[in-house]
């Protein structure tokens, strides 16, 4: 009898144990999901005309408290970088861009403090229109 118990308590801590990791991922994941539709749902539109490159024109965009990270979602496949406004009033680019696919939210930078300046350039002079979330 004394190893039928010790059997029986041996595989309910195991069993416990593997509960308690299956719930750690489930609840971090949960979070996940919730931060990713608090920043998705703040998102804008953008809207580049044909021969512009820069987006938006003549002004910056500000990163918000509701989004870690720089998204954008164009309509179509478009290469893209972010570029930041520096102290000096000049901008700092990466120097490749990334291929945004189209149709779904692409992280172009992480980890971008809340008010933070930037704006998108597109490799292409063509028309682009999307979403935007940072």
């Amino acid at each position: 009898m004394r190893l039928g118990k010790r059997l029986a308590y041996a595989t309910l801590a195991a069993s416990l144990s593997a509960g308690i990791l299956t719930l750690a991922p489930t609840a971090q994941a949960g979070e996940e999901r919730a931060a990713a539709a608090s920043c998705y749902g703040s998102a804008h539109n953008y809207s580049k005309g044909e021969g512009i490159a820069d987006v938006p024109v003549g002004r910056l965009f500000v990163t918000s408290g509701n989004c870690a990270d720089i998204n954008i979602m164009p309509r179509t496949n478009r290469y893209v970088m972010v570029c930041f406004e520096t102290a000096s009033g000049g901008s700092r680019c990466p120097s490749d861009y990334t291929l945004a696919q189209g149709g779904e939210w692409n992280v172009l930078e992480s980890g971008v403090p809340d008010g933070t300046q930037f704006y998108f350039h597109f490799r292409s002079a063509a028309l682009s229109n999307g979403s935007w979330a940072a």
